[in-house]
């Protein structure tokens, strides 16, 4: 695993060890942070599920400003950790040690540019964070990671990015 672009492109990433973990394969972080490019520069980003911290840390080499990682796993935490070092990252991230549906509850609407989401495959954690930003948007985007076959409870004009099996869903604050 390594950062795909950017300041810090080429660079490895550790990843976290356990039979549960799936990390976004190099190709979907790349044409999802391709997609996300112009929205980059300066933002606010937030990685929920943060795991290695791939996607947050993707961002900041490609110009977000500041990213809070949200991750409970010890594991993940370790790894996310590690990379953060290992970049030099540190001035521009917070990590927040906590379960992430907890942590987005106390969340202001709008406290951050991006959202960024990876959660665990069918668990349901998908749906649940799509009906929690609906009710309670915390950003002015949420970009969510998903199995294809999990459907979201979404309007027919969100954009919806297919990969095999892996979907990426960009879902806009409601107005």
């Amino acid at each position: 695993m390594r950062i795909i672009a950017g300041a810090w492109g080429g660079r490895r990433l550790r990843a976290p060890s356990g039979r549960d973990v799936r990390p976004t394969t190099d190709r979907v972080r790349e044409a999802w942070m391709s997609a996300m490019a112009p929205l980059l520069e300066g933002a606010r980003v937030v990685d929920l599920f943060a795991g290695s911290g791939a996607l947050g840390l993707e961002a900041l080499s490609r110009g977000a400003e500041h990213v809070v990682f949200v991750e409970r796993a010890r594991t993940s935490l370790a790894a996310l950790r590690a990379n953060i070092e290992s970049l030099g990252a540190g001035s521009r991230v917070q990590v927040v040690a906590r379960d992430a549906f907890r942590w987005v509850a106390g969340l202001e609407p709008g406290a951050f540019d991006l959202a960024l989401a990876d959660p665990p495959y069918d668990r349901g954690d998908a749906i649940r964070l799509v009906e929690h930003f609906l009710q309670h948007p915390f950003a002015r985007e949420l970009w969510i990671e998903h199995r294809i076959s999990e459907v979201l409870p979404v309007a027919s004009d969100v954009r919806i990015r297919r990969y095999g099996d892996t979907a990426i869903t960009r879902i806009e604050a409601p107005r």
